[in-house]
């Protein structure tokens, strides 16, 4: 895996999910939707982890300025 996610991109993903995170806890999102939103949360942490997304590498897109 090439790193395809630049610093900006990773540093916004990982906002997102803590912001979707502390909605969730603390009772303002709920049900069907909150777990939906738990599970792309996990996945922008992950992804913002390992500088990789894989729906980037499927677009073409480029956001590391390697």
């Amino acid at each position: 895996m090439k790193a395809n996610m630049g610093t900006t991109d990773r540093i916004i993903r990982f906002l997102v999910a803590a912001a979707v995170a502390i909605l969730y806890f603390t009772g303002i999102i709920s049900g069907t939707l909150a777990i939906i939103l738990l599970i792309i949360a996990a996945v922008f942490i992950l992804t913002s982890l390992v500088s990789f997304c894989p729906l980037y590498q499927m677009l073409g897109i480029n956001s590391c300025k390697r």
